[in-house]
C-alpha cells in the first residue's frame, strides 16, 4: 500500500511523525554518501603572511663571493579539518611557486651572468614548483604540512608555517674568466611567487585551496670593484620589501607548480657578454 493510501488510514499527526522520520532517513543516507571533507567543512583561522622589516645583508668575507641574505617571508596558519573517515589521509600545509624571476649580475661593460627558468622565461609555464625538491608538491615537511589518517572522531585543530629567504653567493670576478680580478659591478633580482595553503587527499589527490597568499622579493646592489674587500658594495633603492598580499579570494594551482622540476633544479646559469653569443655556464639539473 502506497504512503499516500495509508494517509487516510492513520491520524494526522502520525502521519506527519511517519513522513518526517522518512525525509530524516533520506537526508542521511545523502550525506553519508557525499564526501564528508569539503570546503564549507574546513576552518581557516589566523592567516599571517610577512617579511621582515630589516634590509638584506651583504656580507664580503670572501675574496671569491660577495654573499647578500636577505629577510625572511613568513606564513602561518591555523586550521581546523572535520573528521576524516576510514580509509582517508588528509595534508594540510603549504605549497609554493616560483612565478616570475630576474637576476642579474653585471660585471662592468663586459656582460652580464643571470640565473634563469627558461620555461618561465619563454612563457611556456606559469609558474614552476618551489618545493624543496623531496616533499612534492609541499614546500617542505616538517612546520609545513601536517597529515591526518583516518579514521577521526572529532575535527582536528592544527598549525602549520613555513618561511623562505635567499642567500646566494656571486663571484667577484666573471664567472667564466680564469681571473681572479674583482668585475661585478652591480646585483639585481626581482622574484615573485605565490603561496597556497592546501588541504589534499593523499590517495585521490583531491585539492582544496583554503588560502593564497602573493609576496615579492627584491634586491639591488651597487657594487664597486676597485674598493677594497669589506667596503665595495651597498643596498641601493628600497631597504625595505613590500609586505605580502593575502588574497581574499583562491587563485588555481597550476600544474607544473605541483610536480618536477622544483625551481632549484630548473633553473641555468647563463653568461651573456656585450658583445658574443650567450653562454651555457650551469645547465639544469
Amino acid at each position: 500500500m502506497s504512503i499516500l493510501a495509508r494517509h487516510h488510514l492513520v491520524p494526522p499527526s502520525l502521519f506527519l511523525l511517519l513522513l518526517l522520520v522518512a525525509c530524516t532517513m533520506g537526508c542521511l543516507q545523502s550525506i553519508a554518501c557525499k564526501p564528508r571533507i569539503r570546503r564549507e567543512n574546513i576552518v581557516v583561522y589566523e592567516v599571517s603572511a610577512s617579511i621582515d622589516q630589516c634590509p638584506t645583508i651583504i656580507e664580503e668575507n670572501s675574496p671569491i663571493v660577495l654573499r647578500y641574505k636577505t629577510p625572511y617571508f613568513r606564513a602561518s596558519a591555523g586550521v581546523v579539518m572535520p573528521p576524516v573517515p576510514r580509509n582517508e589521509t588528509w595534508v594540510v600545509g603549504w605549497i609554493q611557486a616560483c612565478t616570475q624571476m630576474e637576476f642579474y649580475n653585471t660585471y662592468g661593460d663586459i656582460g652580464m651572468s643571470s640565473w634563469e627558468l627558461p620555461e618561465l622565461r619563454e612563457g611556456r609555464v606559469k609558474a614552476i614548483s618551489d618545493s624543496d625538491g623531496v616533499s612534492y608538491p609541499w614546500y617542505g615537511n616538517t612546520t609545513e604540512t601536517v597529515t591526518l589518517t583516518g579514521p577521526t572522531s572529532k575535527p582536528s585543530r592544527l598549525t602549520v608555517s613555513m618561511n623562505d629567504n635567499f642567500y646566494p653567493s656571486v663571484t667577484w670576478a666573471v664567472p667564466i674568466s680564469n681571473s681572479n680580478t674583482p668585475m661585478l659591478t652591480h646585483i639585481t633580482r626581482d622574484q615573485s611567487f605565490i603561496t597556497w595553503l592546501v588541504a589534499m587527499n593523499s590517495v585521490t589527490k583531491e585539492r582544496i585551496v583554503l588560502q593564497t597568499v602573493r609576496w615579492r622579493m627584491r634586491v639591488d646592489i651597487a657594487v664597486d670593484p676597485d674598493m677594497p674587500l669589506g667596503s665595495r658594495a651597498s643596498l641601493v633603492g628600497r631597504p625595505y620589501q613590500e609586505q605580502p598580499h593575502i588574497l581574499n579570494y583562491q587563485e588555481p594551482i597550476p600544474p607544473n607548480a605541483l610536480g618536477r622540476p622544483n625551481a632549484n633544479d630548473a633553473q641555468v646559469l647563463m653568461w651573456r657578454p656585450r658583445r658574443g653569443a650567450p653562454l651555457v655556464v650551469i645547465p639544469p639539473k
